[in-house]
């Protein structure tokens, strides 16, 4: 049976070029939609795309994925990869436990159900099921996004997003007998803070006129529900008089300040406080305007700790009183330094992280910024967690490297002692991989970070299929993280590069803005000079490399793949934002602004984005690279317009014969919540069609063997 289907891989595998011929794609209307920037008229044919509840849109989304099916279907190893996907995806996973009243919370999956369950135990250790998302939903993508207890751990606010979507409820039970207490409607961005008993705070826009899934919304506003009463009575704190795009409101732990941060942009914000324990104390200003990044991490008396980037591009952790709360009046609690800084609290003690070459360190301090000890990580990767309420006796963390799944340990504050809490079972050999570190050189001489994943005796013969995956934006760091869905790529002797391009995090604010606006094309420089760098370095070559990324990633390989088309043998741009010059005009995609600018800013800005916005940046005759190109029908985030205008564009330009394809998942978002069976099928069709366009299938022994 293996025997028979390696010969049948191996002939489809050599045969691909000529079944690509047979594609018929749906044929995509065009009208004549034209906007002027600037003096300069740009066609947009396919804007019709844009109308998510047109019947012809729901039309197209049905043709395009018929064909997308009728070619992944006929990929014979598709199957076998699913398979071991399940597999490998079918082990235990359990979070590290939290303490809410008179019980013990965690998290449970056993390993294939869609949505994990929340569990819980009383006093005598039974085990009961608190909260279960598989049963919200028949298909399983209804999510629990998040849950909140009061501070007496007797009420719950959870929040459920059906399909994917930013837009959720928040219902309210008794945590004793599970009661429903009430509900809130229509709320997006928001946390749950609670006050006492007497209810919450939750931030949500006023519900948008026309599609709810694609309508602009951009003035976010905080408000407070009271318990008992209907949500039309819930009072404005913060929104009315100014607008902000993102507004949030949280409680210090003694639940004596309420913190609110406004902001226009994903970067920036406003910060306020007001005092709780003063009866009509007032909203004071603390930081008056968007040029720097600043919140509130915890309080001791009216003592303020406050982690921030102002005058700290790699941030601080500074100490006010709340009185007088001005950035006049910081003081240094722990220093800047030359690596990033994150700051979280637990146990009563502050867990200072740093980033090193995008590698975890942590260090344990006191409340006074003395330092306690530097904690042992268990290698090279990513450590989350140390944080909790100040009496914890026992913290949790975890740690994570592209060859390690996830191990959860406790830790003892006083003695600095971690032991393993959980290990997963994961039918993974970690020690047969290895990742490296290295450092490359970008277009303009900048020295840019990449992790290279493999299988140990790699031969660099330049043969080795490989996903090169990036991001670059938003102030967001890659940092090393175990994937089951990588996992089954390195198993078919497959190559993971992860390069740190500017436009994220890695490196602090300076290494963030230089990947924005009008130095965006730094990020694609960094991008390409490092698959230059894995086919200098036969690590593979131009036949066997994918790139991949989502979101802002997603624009990162629409722009690469259409300023470098003959570098990459296949691309896969995931919820990608992909018309740069309309992206602003829907859901909260103005508040991107600050990493990209508009096209309505000024003709230079117009000029520079409509210079790589991937949908106009397509030409017809050019041989681009085999395309898969991945969205959710609930997108609210980056609207899935962005991706079927780019692949219809795509269809109408590709001279070649490498297949230009869109999966559009149904019932599915921007990616969070998504169950686990979409997250498998969804996986499996991207390995499939990557190792098919690069004519490498499967061995009887599931790994890849190129073809001479």
């Amino acid at each position: 049976m293996k025997k028979t289907l390696f010969i049948m891989a191996l002939a489809t595998g050599l045969n691909a070029t000529a079944q690509m011929n047979s594609i018929k794609y749906p044929q995509t209307r065009k009208d004549n939609t034209t906007d002027t920037y600037f003096g300069t008229q740009v066609p947009d044919p396919y804007r019709w795309l844009e109308d998510d509840r047109s019947p012809e849109t729901a039309a197209w989304v049905k043709a395009e994925n018929e064909v997308t099916n009728a070619y992944l279907a006929q990929i014979p190893f598709r199957d076998v990869i699913k398979k071991r996907l399940e597999e490998l995806w079918n082990y235990e996973r359990i979070s590290a436990p939290f303490t809410e009243g008179a019980y013990t919370y965690y998290y449970k999956n056993n390993g294939l159900q869609n949505q994990s369950i929340l569990y819980r135990k009383g006093k005598d250790g039974k085990e009961e099921v608190f909260l279960d998302p598989n049963g919200f939903s028949k298909d399983g993508t209804t999510s629990l996004s998040s849950v909140r207890f009061n501070k007496k751990g007797n009420l719950v606010a959870y929040m459920i997003s059906e399909g994917g979507s930013d837009w959720g409820k928040i219902i309210i039970i008794d945590a004793a007998t599970k009661k429903q207490l009430g509900a809130i409607e229509n709320v997006k961005f928001s946390g749950i803070a609670w006050k006492g008993n007497d209810g919450f705070y939750y931030s949500t826009y006023d519900k948008p006129e026309g599609s709810l899934l694609s309508a602009k919304t951009d003035q976010h506003k905080l408000y407070f529900h009271k318990l008992g009463t209907p949500q039309k009575e819930d009072t404005v704190i913060f929104g009315n008089d100014q607008k902000n795009r993102y507004v949030s409101g949280y409680l210090t732990e003694d639940e004596r300040y309420l913190i609110i941060s406004a902001a226009n942009s994903t970067y920036g914000n406003k910060l306020y406080v007001k005092d709780l324990s003063i009866a009509d104390g007032k909203i004071v200003t603390i930081v008056d305007n968007y040029d720097s990044s600043s919140q509130v991490l915890d309080n001791k008396g009216a003592t303020l700790y406050i982690s921030t980037d102002y005058k700290a591009p790699n941030n601080r952790l500074v100490i006010v009183d709340a009185v007088a709360p001005q950035q006049s009046n910081w003081k240094d609690l722990i220093a800047e330094t030359d690596n990033v800084l994150s700051v979280t609290d637990g146990g009563g003690y502050l867990f200072a992280f740093y980033m090193k070459d995008a590698v975890s360190q942590v260090k344990q301090l006191d409340y006074n910024g003395k330092l306690v000890r530097e904690i042992t990580l268990p290698g090279l990767g990513t450590a989350s967690g140390f944080g909790g309420k100040k009496s914890e006796k026992t913290l949790y963390y975890s740690f994570t490297n592209y060859t390690t799944p996830g191990n959860i340990y406790a830790f003892d504050p006083k003695t600095g002692k971690s032991v393993v809490y959980q290990k997963p079972k994961v039918g993974f050999n970690s020690e047969d991989y290895t990742s490296e570190q290295v450092f490359y050189t970008s277009k303009d001489g900048t020295k840019i970070p990449m992790i290279i994943t493999y299988k140990k005796g790699l031969k660099r013969d330049g043969k080795n299929p490989t996903i090169l995956y990036g991001y670059g934006g938003f102030n967001v760091s890659l940092t090393p993280a175990f994937s089951i869905a990588n996992a089954v790529w390195l198993e078919n002797g497959g190559i993971y590069a992860v390069p740190n391009l500017r436009g994220g995090g890695e490196y602090g604010r300076k290494w963030h803005d230089a990947g924005t606006k009008m130095q965006k094309q730094n990020v694609f420089d960094d991008f390409i000079a490092a698959a230059e760098y894995l086919i200098k370095n036969n690590y593979t070559s131009s036949s066997y490399l994918a790139i991949r990324g989502g979101s802002n990633g997603g624009l990162l390989v629409g722009a690469c793949m259409t300023q470098r088309p003959e570098l990459f043998k296949v691309a896969l741009p995931a919820v990608g934002v992909m018309d740069m010059l309309r992206y602003h005009k829907f859901t909260a995609g103005a508040g991107w602004a600050y990493d990209y600018g508009t096209a309505d800013d000024n003709k230079e800005m117009f000029e520079y984005l409509k210079g790589y916005s991937p949908v106009q940046s397509l030409k017809k005759g050019v041989h681009y690279p085999a395309t898969l190109v991945t969205t959710g029908d609930h997108d609210d985030r980056v609207v899935p317009a962005h991706s079927f205008k780019f692949a219809a564009t795509l269809q109408e330009c590709q001279a070649g014969n490498a297949p230009v394809l869109i999966r559009i998942e149904t019932n599915a978002g921007h990616g969070a919540g998504k169950s686990t069976a979409q997250t498998i099928a969804e996986q499996a069709d991207i390995q499939a069609f990557t190792l098919y366009n690069m004519n490498s299938p499967l061995t009887p022994k599931g790994r890849t063997k190129p073809n001479k």
